[in-house]
């Protein structure tokens, strides 16, 4: 059974007196431990799907299922705890909160869920230690490196030990050096199973991938890679 499977799955904007499809008919199936890329020009809706896949945003039509259980209809509140438990996420621009140090930012979602504190903070310390941030736990953001900030970001995204990882253009503000890290780390959770899934410009990131999807007009256009 597929983690994600999307039949038919639409999404339509009003822009004006005009309806933008920004995805058109999108079937997609991605099965757990997949690694997959998402390529295309902008405004091809590659941020949409990834969007929708992260239940951030809802189809205009079609049906979504994750792990097995349709997602389509859920309410706000069944959508978040569903995008909590199973779905991870990594920007461009980390998002991670200024005040708070490294370990409390990637502390956040342990104190969403309501685990007790002895267990948070052992959890957070294995996670920084395994992301060679140990030394950085109580630096804040404006003094962390762009790929330790990025790294931080990660763990955060992981700490729930989500199934699926969605990373959106995961090297955009990194230098080369950096940003291979980032990727090298990306790729070794993927190789411990969870489900990648990358939005990006760089084609040599995108090729990485085993599956890569190329979009155009909110369309699935081509799939290379080891079922395309």
């Amino acid at each position: 059974m597929p983690v994600i499977e999307l039949r038919q799955i639409h999404r339509d904007f009003q822009v004006g007196d005009q309806v933008v499809h920004a995805l058109d008919d999108v079937n997609l199936q991605i099965e757990a431990g997949d690694y997959l890329s998402i390529m295309g020009p902008s405004g091809s809706g590659k941020s949409t799907l990834l969007n929708l896949i992260g239940l951030l945003d809802r189809a205009t039509a079609g049906r979504y299922f994750l792990d097995g259980e349709d997602v389509t209809a859920l309410d706000d509140a069944r959508l978040a705890a569903t995008r909590n438990r199973t779905i991870g996420f990594v920007f461009q621009a980390f998002h991670l909160v200024p005040r708070l140090t490294a370990a409390q930012n990637v502390e956040l979602p342990l104190m969403l869920a309501g685990l007790p504190v002895a267990q948070r903070h052992e959890r957070v310390q294995r996670a920084l230690a395994a992301l060679d941030l140990a030394d950085r736990a109580h630096h804040k953001p404006d003094q962390l490196s762009g790929g330790q900030r990025q790294r931080v970001a990660i763990a955060r995204a992981t700490i729930m030990e989500p199934r699926v990882l969605l990373a959106d253009e995961p090297t955009g503000n990194l230098d080369q050096k950096s940003g291979a890290d980032v990727v090298q780390v990306l790729e070794d959770l993927n190789a411990r199973g969870i489900t990648l899934i990358v939005v990006t410009h760089d084609a040599r990131l995108g090729r990485r991938a085993r599956r890569q999807l190329h979009m155009l007009d909110g369309r699935i256009h081509a799939e290379h890679g080891q079922d395309g």
